[in-house]
């Protein structure tokens, strides 16, 4: 991407300013840090000063940006299961954050058909947990809580939803969100009426990609396994459109959400959609395409599958107003800074034997290009 060069004292000293600098010594809960968003918020909140935990139960992939940058050094890495009540009210007592982002789930839609169990009970009850649990603390406390795009009941039509369409799923993926949605307006409306001390705001995106995500049935991390290996990509829906974006962008939106709530009520029970501008919604083909131009003697076919039972959906966009209107908040990357971005993160992983140190260092590098990126082009979040 094209930017201005500024020096590293520079640098530093707006990104000490951004979201108003609310982040610096406070204490952020961040679950499912181990995973591909999750481990990407825990490298910007570190940067910007505060003090950064997260639950998890496991290490969700071999290799992992959690494991690969050394985040342990960085974060406090607490285990438990979201799913269990028990657990999660110990580990919240425990650290007794200002600040919570809830993205711990099971996120494969193509797994949740396989383990639906597995599916409801982290994306349901994981959220459920998450909830009740605020309900008993006497403290104030921020509440972030991460669904996805696919909350919406997707009637495959030509415009973006808006966070009063309609929600609904016909995987089990979808169908959790949508009723992780539903609980959270219900805890809000029975439970934290006021936002005196609890204050709750549910986010929405979809089909984010970047540097550092290994996830098994994912478009990118398929294809980097097979190229890294010299393999070829059958890509089962080619034709399929998504609004990708890269995991920094949707991360933007969520730490300026948090910063807003810190101090205001406005957009407390509130949904936010957080997605590209319609201009840069791509299908599955032209993602792949654009990835391969940084990559030698690649190969996909690109066939569209007819015997695959897995329901996907074909056509999905997001309508972000709601979030430029509250927070002047829209997506900063065109489509081929995206992948660029994401495979240059690749690239450098894949090229040389990387140390802990480096990969975080490269990492942080890749944060610093975006909020220099979004600073050129006037984000308000910046400074």
């Amino acid at each position: 991407m094209e930017r201005s060069f500024i020096s590293q004292g520079q640098l530093q000293r707006f990104v000490n300013y951004m979201f108003n600098n609310t982040f610096k010594n406070k204490r952020v809960l961040i679950t499912g840090h181990t995973g591909f968003k999750g481990s990407w918020l825990a490298v910007w909140l570190n940067s910007l000063g505060a003090k950064v935990y997260g639950i998890s139960d496991k290490i969700p992939t071999e290799p992992s940006h959690f494991h690969s940058a050394g985040l342990s050094n960085i974060v406090t890495d607490l285990r438990g299961n979201i799913s269990k009540l028990d657990d999660i009210k110990a580990l919240i007592e425990k650290v007794n954050p200002d600040v919570i982002f809830h993205l711990a789930a099971q996120a494969i839609v193509r797994k949740s058909h396989n383990d639906p169990i597995e599916t409801w009970s982290s994306n349901l009850n994981g959220t459920l947990n998450i909830l009740d649990t605020l309900r008993e603390t006497n403290g104030e406390v921020v509440a972030i809580m991460i669904t996805s795009d696919k909350c919406y009941d997707n009637k495959e039509w030509v415009w973006g939803y808006r966070e009063t369409d309609a929600l609904g799923g016909i995987d089990p993926y979808s169908a959790s969100k949508a009723a992780a949605e539903l609980v959270i307006k219900s805890y809000v409306a029975s439970y934290f009426p006021s936002g005196d001390k609890v204050k709750v705001a549910s986010v929405r995106a979809g089909n984010v990609i970047g540097g550092a995500d290994w996830a098994q049935d994912r478009i990118v991390p398929d294809c980097i396994r097979a190229w890294a290996r010299g393999e070829s990509v059958n890509l089962r829906n080619p034709s399929a459109t998504r609004p990708w974006q890269h995991v920094l962008e949707p991360l933007s939106g969520y730490l300026s959400l948090a910063s807003k709530l810190l101090g205001s009520k406005e957009l407390h029970g509130h949904a936010l959609n957080f997605g590209p501008s319609e201009s840069e919604v791509r299908s599955v083909y032209d993602l792949v395409s654009e990835m391969s131009k940084s990559w030698s003697s690649v190969k996909f076919s690109h066939k569209d599958s007819i015997n695959d039972t897995v329901h996907e959906s074909t056509l999905l966009k997001l309508n972000c107003d709601k979030a430029y209107h509250y927070l002047n908040w829209k997506a900063t990357l065109n489509f081929k800074e995206t992948v660029d971005m994401t495979t240059t993160w690749y690239k450098n992983f894949y090229s040389k034997k990387l140390s802990k140190e480096a990969v975080l260092k490269f990492s942080e590098k890749q944060i610093e290009d975006y909020v220099s990126c979004a600073r050129d082009r006037g984000a308000k979040w910046v400074i």
